[in-house]
């Protein structure tokens, strides 16, 4: 039986941006090692669900042209859940009603909005927990 991931996102971005990358990249290989992964962007980490945002990451040099893309798709497309906090997307500006415009492309297909409960179920039952 396959260990189960949970990787859960908190740290804003715009402090500690290489903190935010390095939950993206284990959380990445964890899903290419073959294991089950769970994810959860919660405070100012939901920004690292922002187009704009990971574009601009992108673009900032910080890593490889294309890399934070590459991290990203294989999570979207490869995590066995992917949960946000719908109380600090609101904080981050971000609504149900205009995450359309804001959130990367196709996130209805793969994330769930929750809150505590969301986070209480997947670190439940997960076996590794990794919080960045």
């Amino acid at each position: 039986m396959s260990k189960k991931f949970f990787v859960k996102i908190v740290t804003d971005p715009d402090v500690d941006l290489r903190k935010c990358v390095v939950g993206l990249a284990c959380a990445a290989q964890a899903i290419s090692d073959g294991y089950d992964v769970d994810m959860f962007f919660a405070a100012d980490g939901v920004k690292m669900l922002n187009s704009e945002y990971i574009s601009g990451i992108n673009e900032s040099g910080t890593l490889p042209e294309g890399m934070i893309f590459g991290m990203v798709k294989t999570i979207t497309e490869g995590a066995k859940n992917i949960y946000c906090s719908t109380g600090s997307q609101a904080a981050n500006g971000v609504t149900k009603e205009n995450a359309d415009s804001i959130l990367l492309k196709g996130y209805q297909d793969w994330m769930t909005w929750s809150g505590p409960p969301g986070v209480i179920a997947l670190s439940a039952e997960s076996d590794v927990q990794l919080v960045y």
